[in-house]
């Protein structure tokens, strides 16, 4: 995102592709200056797909947008995922 863009200006260019529930922008703790990104949220998955369908790649205040849909995070500690060599081979047990 261009380092001016604010919320306001981010929700009329991506209203027209359907309700915008929400929209950040991630800001510099120290700085408060952008850190160029946001997230917009749409009310719909379609009306998110037709958004990033047409306006990934395309300049907004002067910058090239970069669309793709976030992972949701999640809340609370880490997620642990297990190294396949702690795993037990179950199709050996029967064996």
């Amino acid at each position: 995102l261009s380092w001016g863009v604010d919320e306001k200006s981010l929700t009329e260019a991506f209203s027209s592709f359907g309700n915008v529930t929400e929209v950040r922008i991630i800001y510099d703790k120290d700085s408060g200056r952008s850190r160029g990104f946001g997230f917009v949220h749409f009310s719909t998955d379609n009306d998110a797909r037709s958004a990033k369908d047409s306006m990934d790649g395309k300049a907004f205040l002067g910058r090239p947008l970069r669309i793709s849909f976030a992972l949701e995070k999640v809340r609370g500690g880490p997620v642990v995922v297990p190294r396949l060599s702690n795993v037990t081979d179950v199709s050996r047990r029967n064996n």
